[in-house]
């Protein structure tokens, strides 16, 4: 138990509260997306799906800016061990970063605002699926980069603590795909069928 608190304060409240927007962010976000596709609340309110959509976009964004930030400090409030070796420990995580910020940002301007905010559940469909870079690369893009920048920033502030927040990033990912992945393919398989018998 020793070891673990040499690298992790579990008494620090920034920790519980990190972890609870990592939670909260992919499971509201998928939640309240699926209520859309089903009941079209938001877009009822809103009065269109694209001002519906914009307006999710705002608050996913957002609540993304609020992590980061609750992720940082809770860095802040745990033990500072050295990573990595001169110059490595400035290198490593500044070009894990970089790499992690190109797939979040290409993903973007591949999917447009609609695209990347869960525009499809509003029925905002694209045409054809996104093919060229980032896609061609990795399958999620998006949750790669932002789990990459995550990384980055344990690295970045010398913080292990940060790495199994990271390692805890990856699974809430992990999870949250396994309900959007096959819901979105849902979509534009009904879609599909819907042309078919058009």
């Amino acid at each position: 138990m020793d070891a673990l608190s040499s690298i992790v304060n579990t008494s620090a409240l920034s920790l519980y509260i990190s972890l609870l927007t990592i939670t909260f962010n992919p499971t509201a976000w998928n939640i309240v997306a699926r209520n859309e596709y089903r009941k079209k609340t938001i877009t009822r309110a809103f009065g269109s799906p694209y001002h519906g959509c914009y307006f999710l976009a705002i608050l996913i964004f957002t609540f993304g800016l609020i992590r980061d930030h609750l992720y940082q400090c809770a860095l802040l409030d745990q033990p500072h061990v050295p990573l990595l070796p001169k110059p490595f420990a400035s290198l490593v995580p500044i070009l894990m970063f970089t790499v992690g910020q190109v797939f979040v940002w290409t993903s973007t301007y591949a999917l447009g605002i609609t695209g990347t905010f869960l525009g499809d559940y509003f029925g905002i469909l694209m045409d054809n699926r996104v093919e060229g870079f980032p896609f061609n690369v990795l399958r999620d893009p998006m949750y790669v980069g932002s789990t990459l920048c995550f990384a980055a920033t344990a690295l970045w502030y010398e913080r292990p603590a940060g790495l199994l927040i990271t390692l805890y990033v990856y699974i809430a990912y992990s999870i949250a795909l396994r309900y959007e992945g096959p819901f979105t393919d849902m979509i534009y398989s009904s879609r599909s069928q819907v042309k078919k018998e058009e």
